[in-house]
């Protein structure tokens, strides 16, 4: 399994983890800062999930017009990941 950890851009939260194991499958997303509640709850309802449709899903979510969020932030970082396999 590797992980992978990524600086947010214009977000609350200040660093974002995540892994992947050998089946491509997305493993203890976590964000440092931020909305506690709501990111530890996308954190639990990612695991195990295809990052692939996880980066589809959460790509150009907006939070209070700043037109990103920590879920697209998330995605970007997911994209990135992904690239670099």
């Amino acid at each position: 399994m590797k992980t992978y950890s990524f600086t947010p851009q214009g977000v609350c939260a200040k660093q974002i983890t995540f892994a992947i194991d050998e089946q491509g499958k997305l493993h203890d997303v976590r964000f440092i800062g931020g909305c506690p509640g709501n990111l530890s709850a996308i954190g639990k309802l990612l695991e195990g999930a295809d990052p692939k449709n996880v980066a589809v899903l959460l790509k150009g979510n907006d939070c209070g017009g700043r037109g990103t969020s920590c879920a697209d932030q998330l995605a970007i970082a997911l994209n990135d990941a992904l690239a670099e396999q």
